[in-house]
């Protein structure tokens, strides 16, 4: 992955997003994660693509692995964008070989860095662009094709990953829709 010809300021926390670094419901997001069915359906690919690139390390999960026959690989937030941000460069025709490039130098940033990027390809090599100065300097030069604005990518997951169900990795609940005490009160009349 390389950096676009002129320097690279650096560029604050654009978007803030609840969901993001702190995990969902507050827990920290090595613990709370999703399942494969549930990231292939996020990001749009196959269980049989998600296997793949699972095995073969491009995109590893990084709360749980598979540890047999029957175990479940649990997907962080982060990792759920990551998967998003290949399928996108996939479509564009950007080469495995180049996608693990930029795969590997995405794992390193923080989810909040991630916010401030947005990836741009001419179809062979992938540019980090932090800033639209170095947007500008690289559409100037000719290079860039087609963009990613990660953040984009983070707004969509986080609008529709809301919609599917959570795992803690130590096996606890995670109570997604913590009831109010009239639900509980309806709750126990229905039962009795």
């Amino acid at each position: 992955m390389e950096n676009p010809p002129s320097g690279s300021p650096e560029q604050g926390e654009l978007f803030p997003d609840p969901l993001l670094g702190a995990g969902l419901d507050g827990m920290p997001d090595q613990l709370v994660g999703f399942r494969g069915p549930t990231a292939c359906q996020v990001v749009g690919i196959t269980y049989r693509q998600l296997d793949y690139w699972a095995r073969t390390g491009l995109v590893v999960p990084s709360i749980r692995g598979a540890a047999g026959s029957g175990s479940q690989r649990l997907y962080s937030f982060k990792d759920v964008l990551v998967l998003k941000v290949v399928k996108r460069l996939l479509d564009a025709g950007v080469s495995l070989q180049n996608i693990r490039v930029a795969v590997e130098h995405l794992r390193r940033r923080g989810i909040r860095d991630l916010a401030g990027i947005t990836l741009f390809s001419d179809g062979t090599t992938v540019y980090e662009c932090s800033s639209p100065e170095e947007v500008v300097d690289l559409l100037q030069g000719g290079q860039g094709v087609f963009g990613i604005a990660v953040s984009g990518a983070m707004r969509e997951i986080s609008g529709s990953i809301k919609d599917f169900p959570v795992e803690r990795a130590d096996g606890g609940s995670v109570d997604e829709s913590p009831e109010d005490e009239l639900s509980r009160r309806r709750a126990r009349r229905a039962i009795s």
